[in-house]
């Protein structure tokens, strides 16, 4: 049996899974998993996703110096990997495929990769993926529930994860790892829990109970080996594993029933606690102050009129909740930002900046890259001089009082023209990330607009960025997005925390072991 096993990723995304996974090292600093192959459908996901692979064939600390240039020039066109590294870019480009599972002609060609590294590799393999889950979602389901012409039942996106399972049918792994939304836990689809359908297919895949289903954690003084769990079980609160970010995710992980009836009754998969909770500010507190560009007329000196602006706004107007000391750090945090506009330029683009102090080592020499100079992915976006001030004021609120602001918090000078601003259904739809504590869930709709994301700092009075928010999912610093910008927060909002998949990697790598020294 090989120390390095093989991976298969499906729905990979950018590859924060898979990413986890090569990156994980033993005791002896070595790699134990090799991602054989990698699939996904969406163009500029799988550019991120092929880029990746073909770095991950050098090693972590002597990547190519003309990525780095790459990354460090900002908006020098990316080099031509094929004619510079040929075999490398081959291997990346085997190794990708850019397909859409569910279709005949890619169940054709995943069959036959498949197959193929069944019968060069084994049966010591794993495999890894999340179906796309908008349709299980809670914020999905609410959303298509205003959606007269949406039928639940004739949504193909209810059924992906079959691909998945077929997968695990052909493949037979020893271990395999499911990931999904928590709204999977409560979905139903034609009357029928989706949870209960999706974990039928998986234990079932290749013959009856050939997998057993176990947890990365163990509530409520449950084992963790038990035939019976409670699916809230399967849920992981990523901030409890050093995850600067509130994401509570599904994760399923299958053993197959010869692996597992050689293992003992030792929890091997269960994630170590006790890592200390990073917040917002531990992230990204330390990343270069930006100004954020204004949607029309943009300029250093337009933006700093529109700041003063807000502030000249916003300083008067009378808050009738606030107790004495709030209303200092509210006025403190209003002065913070009109300094801002009496100081140098900032710019829209960020060099490269570190971690707090505070932020847990393993965490920070996991982010950051001491060879860049600047941090890609890392420009800000545009906004209206309305939202300037709305950002502003949210930010400073959250100062004084220690939370965002919800809608009637907002005096009314600065409430937005929509008509359902004083109903209540948004409530908060101007949110700012709070400094002290871990973000909330970043998802893919922070692709749509800012309002969900706003930065903690009122003297930058801004959404964060495509590189800020990669932070807050844990990607490195040299973890490069391509496609537009808007593409870009889509493939982050969709991905798994890449030190949380390292993480799982982790335990997955310990049943193996133990497995093999069993044998």
């Amino acid at each position: 049996m090989t120390d390095v096993v093989p991976v298969v990723d499906l729905f990979s995304g950018p590859g924060g899974l898979a990413e986890g996974f090569a990156a994980y090292r033993d005791a002896r600093d070595q790699p134990r998993f090799r991602v054989l192959l990698s699939v996904e459908m969406e163009k500029s996901a799988y550019q991120t996703l092929r880029l990746r692979a073909f770095l991950r064939k050098f090693e972590p600390s002597d990547l190519p110096s003309e990525y780095h240039d790459f990354l460090n020039n900002g908006a020098q066109e990316e080099p031509d990997w094929k004619c510079l590294y040929p075999k490398e870019w081959f291997e990346a480009c085997d190794e990708t495929l850019c397909l859409e599972l569910g279709t005949r002609d890619t169940t054709r060609v995943v069959q036959h990769r498949v197959r193929q590294i069944r019968k060069e590799y084994g049966d010591n393999t794993v495999l890894l993926g999340g179906p796309p889950c908008q349709s299980y979602s809670l914020v999905g389901r609410a959303r298509n529930a205003g959606n007269e012409a949406y039928d639940p039942d004739t949504d193909k996106r209810q059924s992906l994860y079959d691909d998945y399972v077929n997968v695990l049918r052909d493949l037979q792994p020893a271990v395999a790892i499911m990931e999904n939304v928590k709204g999977m836990l409560s979905a139903r689809h034609l009357g029928e829990s989706v949870f209960d359908r999706v974990t039928h297919g998986l234990r079932n895949a290749g013959g009856k109970d050939r997998y057993r289903l176990d947890a990365l954690v163990s509530n409520q003084g449950r084992s963790l080996w038990e035939p019976e769990r409670n699916p809230k079980d399967f849920l992981v609160r990523a901030e409890d594993y050093g995850v600067p970010q509130a994401r509570h995710r599904v994760f399923v992980v299958c053993v197959r029933r010869d692996v597992a009836d050689q293992l003992s009754q030792v929890a091997q998969l269960q994630l170590k606690t006790g890592l200390a909770t990073v917040s917002v500010l531990e992230m990204i507190g330390d990343m270069p102050k930006l100004r954020s560009r204004l949607s029309r007329g943009d300029s250093s000196s337009a933006w700093k009129a529109a700041l003063a602006s807000a502030c000249d706004l916003i300083q008067p107007l009378p808050m009738l909740t606030m107790t004495r000391d709030q209303r200092l750090r509210f006025d403190e945090a209003i002065a913070k930002a009109r300094r801002t506009t009496r100081e140098p330029a900032r710019p829209y683009r960020g060099p490269a900046g570190g971690t707090a102090m505070s932020c847990p080592k393993d965490l920070h020499d996991w982010i950051v890259d001491d060879k860049l100079t600047r941090l890609p992915n890392n420009e800000t976006r545009g906004h209206i001089p309305d939202d300037l001030a709305r950002y502003l004021f949210a930010a400073a609120f959250a100062s004084a009082m220690g939370r965002s602001p919800k809608s009637p918090d907002f005096p009314p000078q600065l409430a937005p023209k929509h008509a359902n601003w004083k109903t209540g259904k948004f409530g908060d739809r101007f949110r700012v990330q709070l400094g002290d504590q871990p973000c909330r869930t970043v998802t893919s709709h922070i692709s749509k607009d800012g309002h969900y994301f706003i930065h903690p700092d009122p003297g930058q009075c801004r959404s964060i960025t495509v590189r800020e928010a990669a932070r807050l999912q844990t990607f490195p610093d040299n973890y490069f997005f391509c496609g537009g910008r808007t593409q870009q927060y889509v493939q982050v909002g969709n991905a798994v925390p890449p030190y949380l998949a390292r993480q799982i990697a982790g335990r997955v790598c310990e049943l193996l072991d133990e497995r093999r020294a069993s044998e």
